[in-house]
């Protein structure tokens, strides 16, 4: 048999080499598993059935900080998806880049303002807010040192564990989000 280049994680009996997950596909489904789990039983408990629809009124209604949190949050996901399918390395790459940091910072930053989950003012997800203000610098340093690869793995870790799995419990039932979309 050939070498292919592909780590194997395990054979099928066909002989077909299945790739190894990476870290970030564990994380998403890991999430994914338990955002369905706690959706279906919160969704049960209060006899909820969502309907889609925009309502921004929630928002408006909200303190300035989950404003701006939400405001930058947005601009971190947009830029970010330009930034994980676009060609790397494209002209308005660093530009965006630059752009994609500061929201994030910002995005991070607003949450310390944000007690609405816990009873105690720091919550759980304070946690990965401290990290991301840590690891924006390392992902920075790390192209600057000609690292690239670890940039693009700092960069993609905070995209996903950071706005898609974070992102993701903000739209549990009874949260903010679910109720601008789902209310």
């Amino acid at each position: 048999m050939t070498d292919t280049g592909i780590t194997p994680s395990h054979t099928t009996r066909t002989g077909f080499r299945l790739p190894k997950p990476t870290a970030n596909q564990i994380w998403v489904t890991v999430a994914l598993v338990i955002y369905t789990y706690f959706t279906y039983h919160i969704l049960r408990e209060n006899d909820w059935v969502p309907h889609f629809r925009i309502d921004l009124t929630p928002l408006l209604e909200t303190s300035l900080a989950i404003q701006i949190h939400v405001a930058a949050a947005v601009t971190t996901f947009s830029i970010g998806l330009v930034l994980m399918f676009a060609k790397k390395g494209f002209g308005f790459h660093r530009t965006l880049g630059w752009s994609w940091v500061a929201a994030m910072a910002v995005t991070a930053i607003s949450s310390f303002f944000i007690s609405t989950i816990s009873p105690v003012h720091f919550s759980p997800i304070h946690a990965l807010s401290a990290w991301t203000l840590i690891a924006l610098p390392m992902g920075i340093a790390a192209v600057r040192r000609g690292d690239v690869k670890k940039h693009r793995k700092e960069m993609t870790s905070m995209f996903v564990r950071g706005m898609l799995i974070a992102g993701l419990f903000t739209f549990l039932p009874g949260r903010l989000m679910f109720s601008l979309f789902f209310g």
